[in-house]
């Protein structure tokens, strides 16, 4: 029996759903290939990384307590720090999410009578709240606190850069907020590169505004991070390429050394930093998902690929474009249609390992400001490095698809979501 052949059999799909799959597949054959090039690369940073910082069994040993010298924990920060590029580093299972992570890194830099301004339009919802420009006062956000927040919109997906330049000159701005992936919008994703670009452009007007980078689904992607182009501080959450599939919670934040000792500070509180954290049994998956991150972050990367290249047969409008260039894993399909969007979603579920017979359904999920629905089924509870697909209701009915630990994998719940969208 042939894969075709057991796939309809055994998964009730059309052989016209599997024949499109397999046309789109060839159609990117070269695109797949260059994405295992750049996690060839990233694979060795790491390896050079682990090699440098001597890792060892004993780093994979559990701490309680007060979690007093504990090595893995601090050599996993170090490691962190050179495969970023960057001064330090701070890598712990305490924060439960990337918002968290986002979060902790904004109340450490910031004071009374600063300005928090969001140069990449809107940041990602569940930071709404944070901000201050969603929710009720009182809730202990950043306005509370007496931060102001200015943003600058984007203008057809670029940067409003003549506004960035004004806003800088007109008064003291302490930090710049630069979002690399899309949220849930429908724009670029921008590269290392172009970033470093941005903080140059930030710098030359004003020297003394940090720039934070929200680096979510962005890590392993390209050859460099934001920290090798200049960023004073990125985070990110674990559960995401980083962490390779197998960290169970976690994020991570890198930077200078006297930001990430704030960043500490605000973690726990002033005067023990980092110095404290029992690691429980979390730092041998830890360490094993930073070493599988830039091959499972490819195998997800060429599942957003096959998306884009599926979807667009089908006549979506995808973003990426199959051929275009990607700086995270994430890959957008606009639908223009709430059942099909839907049907994206639902089919996405089906074919996921885990709970694939539950079937999704909108619902008022906590930070989000409009109903969202989400497929997950996944080992890790939420893990969105593992195939995964959520969209928010509302026009033009965008939905994000991300992840994958196998490309097989997700090439199955990629077909089954097409499956469903070609019965309406």
């Amino acid at each position: 029996m042939t894969k075709d052949e057991y796939i309809i059999k055994n998964f009730g799909i059309s052989r016209r759903a599997v024949e499109l799959v397999n046309e789109a597949e060839n159609s990117v054959r070269d695109k797949l290939a260059e994405l295992e090039g750049i996690a060839e690369i990233n694979q060795l940073k790491v390896m050079k990384a682990f090699s440098d910082n001597r890792v060892s069994e004993r780093h994979f040993m559990p701490t309680t307590g007060y979690g007093y010298d504990d090595d893995g924990r601090d050599t996993l920060d170090k490691i962190y720090a050179q495969v970023f590029g960057a001064e330090d580093a701070l890598v712990r299972h305490n924060w439960v999410n990337g918002s968290h992570t986002l979060a902790t890194m904004l109340y450490a830099v910031l004071r009374p009578g600063d300005t928090l301004m969001a140069i990449t339009g809107k940041p990602y919802d569940t930071l709404e709240e944070v901000i201050g420009i969603a929710g009720a006062d009182g809730n202990g956000s950043l306005k509370d606190f007496g931060i102001e927040y200015k943003q600058i919109d984007l203008v057809d997906g670029e940067l409003d850069y003549k506004a960035i330049e004004a806003q800088l000159k007109q008064k003291p701005i302490r930090a710049v907020m630069i979002q690399r992936s899309k949220g849930y919008g429908w724009r670029p994703t921008y590269s290392a590169e172009y970033i470093g670009k941005i903080i140059s452009f930030v710098k030359n007007i004003s020297p003394q505004t940090l720039c934070l980078v929200d680096n979510c689904y962005g890590e392993f992607v390209d050859t460099s991070e934001p920290t090798e182009m200049g960023a004073d501080l990125m985070a990110g959450s674990l559960i995401k390429n980083p962490g390779g599939g197998l960290a169970p919670t976690g994020g991570y934040i890198a930077g200078s050394h006297e930001l990430i000792e704030l960043c500490a500070y605000r973690l726990t509180c002033v005067g023990i930093g980092r110095e404290c954290g029992a690691t429980l049994d979390f730092n041998h998956k830890a360490y094993q998902g930073l070493f599988m991150a830039p091959h499972i972050t490819m195998q997800a990367l060429k599942a957003a690929v096959l998306c884009s290249a599926v979807f667009s047969r089908l006549g979506f409008e995808t973003d990426p474009r199959p051929d275009g260039e990607r700086h995270d894993i994430i890959q957008s399909v606009k639908f223009n249609d709430k059942n099909k969007m839907i049907a994206f979603i639902q089919g996405i579920q089906k074919g996921a390992p885990v709970d694939s017979f539950v079937v999704p359904e909108p619902w008022d999920m906590p930070g989000y400001q409009d109903q969202v629905i989400m497929a997950a089924g996944a080992f890790i509870s939420g893990s969105s490095i593992e195939l995964s697909a959520d969209a928010p209701l509302r026009e033009p009915y965008i939905a994000y698809m991300q992840g994958g630990l196998t490309y097989e994998s997700a090439k199955l719940g990629i077909t089954v979501a097409a499956e469903n969208v070609m019965k309406m």
